[in-house]
């Protein structure tokens, strides 16, 4: 019987494909991954890229792996978390995600970003709509870390004071 490598343990040189595919498995087996993710994961265990890129066409091959899925799940929960747009960019530019396929999904999620940034600006500050100009700014820059975009800080504090957001 085979034993598995430790978490810190590099495989043998080079492996083979079928150690490759396994490990690839185990990964995705405990969460989604881009192909980028998945592809960088597998080249710091060791394995040789010439192994690990057939291994990844080919889960891809098999839909184990999805860009398309992780992007639709990743804007819906960090929408959810209460991030906004700027953010989520951000974040999956990091994991390998080019910038046609986030905006094709924020279309299809269609959030309503105004919406969710005075909600989010509710839940951290109340309901009461900012009282002087050092409150307002404090809210915008939480808002600007959460990843709300200026137009919809601008109208999002709007809509909290009342005002007519266009």
């Amino acid at each position: 019987m085979r034993r598995r490598p430790l978490s810190g343990e590099r495989p043998p040189a080079g492996g083979d494909a079928k150690a490759v595919e396994l490990t690839a498995v185990r990964l995705l087996s405990r969460r989604e991954h881009t192909r980028e993710e998945l592809r960088r994961k597998l080249l710091d265990k060791g394995y040789a890229p010439e192994l690990v890129e057939p291994v990844v066409e080919k889960l891809a091959g098999k839909r184990l792996v999805s860009d398309d899925r992780y992007v639709a799940s990743f804007v819906h929960a960090h929408t959810r978390r209460g991030q906004g747009p700027a953010r989520i960019r951000a974040e999956l530019r990091q994991r390998g995600i080019d910038a046609t396929r986030v905006e094709e999904e924020f279309a299809r999620a269609a959030v309503d970003w105004v919406a969710l940034a005075a909600q989010v600006r509710r839940r951290k500050f109340g309901g009461a709509a900012p009282k002087s100009l050092t409150e307002r700014a404090k809210q915008s820059r939480f808002l600007q870390y959460r990843g709300f975009e200026a137009d919809q800080i601008r109208a999002a504090l709007g809509v909290e004071m009342g005002l007519d957001p266009d």
